[in-house]
């Protein structure tokens, strides 16, 4: 058999051909590997994670929870979503509601050994410009401050890179930081940059996980293209490229990487590792729902890109590999599944969310 037929087969073993349900979904994403367990078992004291109520942070706190059942996880955010807090307790994850700017309520948060920060604004930052400041810099200064003693992995976003030629590939983490125009790209920045002053002043080791476009299939690139196919709806290509991971991959690697903290922090590249043309991936989408794919645009010959080879050495390639998530989207979009109703924006390119 030819090899890339053999890794093409091993590459999806163990992955159900559909998820029937968003309990599936979630019980997917939430399903340690071995890998993060052993990692979390090396890394001593509890978890707690900061702004644990956005997309991403409900699954990681239940990963977190099933991986380590003998550690403490607690989710921390204002929750302004009914019934999470007791979702989460029904997974054995603390809730703690606290809103991250209030000086107060964050001193009262229990001492933990591990801190994943979560937190932070993109949409609705054009003319609210100083609350994005406020959620991306300040409220990152004060949790710097405030856990000092604590390993922090600290979410970021490939947007802190500039636009690079497609064709060239994306940045490395040694690639220095300097976003297109866009205060939200620049208070992401100046996120990182809190970080790293609170762990240079302080010696709290860290890292600062650049992640671009996590998949959960009831959000991401793919929800959106597919979304816009389906509905016979033209798909801009203006931004022709994009990077994917599986997001089960991605809160794992960012838990893993407590196990590989730097004092200083120092960046990390998260994603997959496709360059991913978003014509072709209309095209697909376009295929297996048996619909004409209209599009809209040129592809610009820059964009956001991330190289998560540094993420793949330390942690291994994504486990849900590209066509397989195809797949899976295209097939929960035709079933009508839910959807959070929150577009990634990735179409964006003047820095305006």
């Amino acid at each position: 058999m030819d090899a890339s037929v053999t890794k093409q087969i091993s590459d999806t073993v163990g992955l159900p051909e559909r998820i029937e349900d968003a309990a599936a979904l979630e019980d997917l994403l939430t399903r340690p590997s071995a890998a993060l367990v052993a990692d979390l078992e090396a890394v001593d004291g509890d978890i707690m994670v900061l702004g644990a109520g956005g997309k991403m942070g409900p699954t990681l706190c239940r990963l977190a929870k099933r991986a380590a059942p003998d550690k403490r996880v607690i989710a921390v955010a204002r929750f302004s979503e009914p019934g999470l807090p007791d979702a989460l307790a029904g997974h054995g994850v603390e809730a703690i509601a606290c809103d991250l700017l209030d000086r107060k309520a964050l001193q009262s948060l229990p001492e933990v050994a591990n801190v994943i920060y979560m937190a932070g604004r993109k949409f609705g930052s054009s003319g609210s410009e100083s609350l994005t400041w406020a959620m991306n810099a300040l409220a990152p200064a004060r949790v710097a401050e405030r856990f000092t003693n604590s390993r922090i992995v600290a979410l970021s976003t490939g947007c802190v890179y500039p636009f690079v030629v497609v064709n060239a590939g994306g940045p490395t983490e040694a690639v220095p930081p300097n976003p297109p125009p866009g205060e939200y790209a620049w208070s992401c920045l100046a996120r990182e940059r809190m970080f790293e002053y609170g762990s240079i002043n302080h010696g709290t080791p860290g890292r600062l996980i650049r992640l671009n476009y996590a998949i959960d299939l009831r959000y991401g690139v793919l929800h959106d293209v597919g979304s816009l196919v389906l509905a016979r709806q033209a798909v801009d290509v203006t931004m022709g490229h994009a990077n994917v991971i599986w997001q089960g991959d991605a809160n794992s690697q960012i838990l893993r990487a407590l196990r590989h903290v730097t004092t200083p922090t120092t960046p990390l590249n998260v994603t997959g590792p496709e360059i991913v043309s978003i014509r072709d991936l209309a095209g697909e989408f376009a295929a297996r729902f048996g619909v004409e794919v209209r599009i809209a645009g040129e592809e610009a010959k820059t964009g956001w890109l991330n190289d998560a080879s540094a993420a793949a050495r330390l942690f291994g390639p994504p486990t849900v590999p590209l066509k397989r998530l195809i797949d899976w989207q295209a097939d929960w979009l035709q079933r009508g599944l839910p959807s959070l109703g929150k577009p990634t924006g990735f179409q964006v390119r003047d820095g305006k969310f």
